[in-house]
């Protein structure tokens, strides 16, 4: 019975993989729907990321996240299962057949092979990759991104899904838990596409300009609806297929994320409309729509359906809210909306595992340490798991950080800048000239 429902673990989370994959090309396609921009060049970055993350992941980046860590800081590069997936060896049934260590039963007990938890985690870096990828588009220059996605799926990646989703990773260790990916994925990205946008600010206020050169937003309505449609079905996968086994837990999951996104849908179009009192359109409804899915992924696996309407209620305010907040900014260009969406909603979905979490959800994806959360009476277990996520927060998203900004500022170096001329007009201190003017 348990070989018979190990396989079906591998294979349901083989399928997740590839819906979750599916979501890096709707990213891309999210972009063109929000900008107007050309097929081209974001397929291009698409393209890029799909490749560059397999490659760098097999080499050495599945390893420096998910084996055994070195001191419960980073994965041991060398571990002999995941270094270059086996190198050249000849004894398939190992890599295919034999249960990767965290999937023993002395951890996750779900009895995963290597290849298959290699394929499910890299497409799960590789979505981070295509979020942080979406302030480059007419900014960045796409080899400075290509070399920014080798340190990425090496290092910068690797430390918050080492410290987090490792089992011995010393937050995981200490506690803390993020489901799907609401830290790992969500604001991890947006701390490394701020730190992108501080080098792009640093070059811009060389070349004379008082603000930084702000993207227009070109909406496409039928890329962005496609593009939605396929994000959806990708977070089936995503968040469905971070319970690591297929069970009720991942079925839970599921329902939960569809919940959330709905409500966050709904609130972010009514938030707007009593603000405007006009119809707030397909933009607000789509970008709505992935607040209350990224709110919901740090907990999916932890909560009810009741309360994951709550939190996509909250969710599409806080969106709209988070809009506001970040558009005072004027020395980065966010158009697609990384910070108000991914870097707050991520902060604030992990966050609330210490307020919404049902120990009774959470044992059934496989995290039974979890209290009740503090509006379920969790008491002094809440508070204390509370503090347990805000340090991770902190912490992981400081490091993040601090490691982007100071590889995109060696790659700036090495290139003579990691900025292009936009076609786009820009301001200077001389006033309004088209972007390359001399």
């Amino acid at each position: 019975m348990l070989i018979d429902q190990f396989l079906l673990n591998n294979i349901w989370v083989i399928i997740a993989g590839v819906l979750v994959f599916s979501m890096v090309v709707a990213v891309g396609f999210l972009e063109i729907g929000e900008l107007g921009e050309s097929l081209n060049r974001s397929l291009l970055k698409t393209l890029l990321i799909f490749g560059t993350s397999l490659f760098v992941m097999a080499i050495i980046g599945f390893n420096t996240a998910f084996a055994p860590t070195v001191y419960g800081v980073i994965g041991n590069p060398f571990y002999k299962e995941g270094f270059f997936l086996g190198f050249f060896t000849s004894n398939q049934s190992s890599f295919i057949n034999s249960v990767w260590w965290s999937s023993s039963t002395q951890y996750f007990a779900t009895g995963l092979s290597a290849g298959t938890y290699f394929f499910f985690e890299t497409a799960c870096a590789a979505v981070a990759l295509a979020l942080v990828g979406v302030v480059i588009l007419r900014k960045v220059k796409l080899s400075a991104f290509f070399l920014f996605s080798i340190a990425y799926f090496t290092i910068i990646w690797n430390l918050p899904a080492s410290w987090v989703w490792n089992p011995t990773g010393w937050l995981y260790e200490l506690g803390m838990r993020d489901f799907a990916g609401g830290l790992v994925i969500h604001a991890s990205a947006g701390a490394a596409g701020l730190a992108i946008m501080y080098r792009i600010w640093h070059e811009e206020k060389k070349r004379g300009l008082k603000i930084s050169n702000q993207q227009p937003i070109k909406v496409n309505e039928g890329w962005l609806a496609f593009s939605i449609l396929i994000l959806l079905i990708g977070w089936f996968g995503f968040n469905a297929g971070s319970t690591l086994a297929f069970n009720g837990a991942s079925v839970m999951a599921a329902v939960t994320t569809f919940l959330s996104g709905a409500a966050a849908m709904l609130s972010a179009m009514g938030v707007k409309y009593a603000e405007t009192k006009k119809n707030p359109g397909i933009l607000y409804a789509t970008n709505g729509l992935l607040m209350g899915l990224i709110v919901v992924t740090p907990l999916a696996g932890f909560v009810s359906p009741g309360s994951a309407i709550i939190l996509g209620l909250i969710g599409g305010a806080l969106f709209v809210g988070g809009e506001k907040l970040f558009s005072r900014f004027k020395w980065f260009s966010d158009p697609v909306g990384l910070m108000p969406q991914h870097f707050l909603g991520g902060i604030f979905g992990v966050s609330m595992i210490a307020f919404f979490t049902q120990n009774v959800f959470a044992s059934a994806s496989g995290n039974s340490n979890l209290p009740n959360g503090l509006l379920f009476g969790g008491g002094i277990s809440a508070v204390h798991q509370l503090g347990i996520e805000e340090i991770g927060i902190v912490v992981s998203l400081l490091a993040v950080f601090l490691i982007s900004y100071l590889i995109i500022s060696i790659i700036g170096l090495a290139l003579h800048g990691i900025t292009e001329d936009s076609e786009y007009p820009v301001e200077t201190k001389k006033g309004v000239i088209p972007s390359g003017a001399k």
